[in-house]
């Protein structure tokens, strides 16, 4: 990488301490930036109210955070954003956008500074339905230099665009931190324990388990099923497991401490992700959940025809599976419990190859060319 290029900012839709796959990403790609010798600094919103969360957290880093500030007026948030992109964009050399209206807000700044525009794409926001969001999207994704999807399926979602300059780079874990020795496994109900980690949402899938419970039930008697993460749609997942009278075989965690996490995860059995897309196109770009929970060492049992595809490897670190297949649900319950200690193994060595400390290297070269 040339020295004119060590100037970064990253413009992401979403940062920490607030969960969020986007800004876990955005999070970890601005602090291996900074690590491997690049000024890096970051623009976001502030999500909580009172926005003293997140200037903790920032204090925390070493690399630079600008925030806006939550307003009632939404537009207000877009119009204070839009105007700080155009004053520090004066300062870098190279501008990296995550996120729907990152892609909008560097796109139209593109038009006015030359500098190395690069997009990265998860999955959602190239996935809208309605025609002129679609076209908005198009529009953006034209005006950068390189984009970068985290998944060869979000690859897919762009494909009709030609673009000249597209590659895949997966999500990637920080193993150093994450990995916490002194953390326990967790006892937790049923055998064999399935585990979930994500907002309780149609496109994490928790629901899609749930309906298949009957029937899995039916080969595992005390099979349980244990979600974890904010519980947006808790109550219609609950209302369609009473419903199958399933209930008393479901836990919802609620979102947890990273310790925490941590125990539930190492008590588990199979880590499980069947997500789908919905009617209004939010998809699973990738699952890093999943690479988490392989880190510990749990497998995990993911659906076809999304972006789940790159973040398990089939028959290695765990199983992909049609999603609303009972039938296959249950062979792959059972092939990961008959050989628990193969794929344990397999999946902390598959979680190892996606470390940022690896994954930083790919988004280097592309930064030098």
């Amino acid at each position: 990488m040339t020295t004119t290029a060590k100037r970064i900012l990253i413009v992401s839709s979403e940062f920490p301490p607030q969960p969020g796959g986007i800004g876990n990403h955005a999070h970890h790609l601005a602090t291996n930036l900074q690590k491997q010798g690049c000024q890096v600094q970051v623009l976001c919103d502030h999500r909580s109210s009172d926005g003293e969360l997140e200037t903790a957290f920032d204090a925390s880093l070493q690399v630079k955070v600008h925030r806006i500030a939550v307003q009632r007026l939404r537009m207000l948030m877009y119009f204070k954003r839009l105007q700080l992109l155009f004053r520090l964009i004066k300062e870098v050399d190279v501008v990296m956008a995550s996120g729907k209206f990152s892609l909008w807000a560097v796109a139209f700044c593109s038009e006015f500074y030359t500098k190395k525009y690069i997009a990265i794409v998860h999955g959602t926001e190239v996935n809208f339905k309605p025609f002129v969001l679609r076209q908005s999207i198009a529009y953006a994704l034209k005006r950068f230099h390189k984009v970068i999807c985290v998944s060869n399926y979000t690859k897919s979602l762009i494909d009709y665009l030609q673009l000249k300059s597209v590659y895949v780079i997966p999500n990637g874990i920080a193993s150093v931190t994450w990995l916490n020795a002194s953390v326990e496994p967790m006892v937790i109900e049923g055998h064999p324990k399935l585990v979930t980690v994500g907002n309780v949402t149609e496109r994490k899938g928790q629901i899609h388990v749930v309906k298949q419970l009957p029937e899995l039930l039916k080969v595992f008697p005390d099979l349980h099923y244990h979600c974890i993460g904010i519980p947006t749609e808790k109550e219609k997942v609950l209302s369609v497991a009473k419903h199958l009278n399933v209930e008393q075989h479901v836990t919802f965690h609620g979102r947890v401490e990273e310790h925490q996490l941590q125990a539930l995860l190492l008590g588990g059995d199979v880590f499980v992700m069947l997500s789908a897309a919905t009617a209004t196109g939010d998809v699973e770009g990738f699952g890093i959940a999943i690479l988490e929970a392989n880190a510990l060492g749990l497998p995990a049992i993911g659906a076809l025809e999304c972006g789940i595809e790159d973040a398990i490897a089939h028959k290695q670190s765990g199983l992909l599976i049609p999603l609303g297949d009972p039938q296959s649900f249950i062979e792959a319950i059972n092939s990961i419990l008959n050989e628990k200690e193969g794929y344990a193994a397999r999946a902390k060595a598959w979680a190892q190859q996606h470390d940022w400390g690896i994954i930083i290297k790919r988004y280097l070269e592309l930064i030098g060319e």
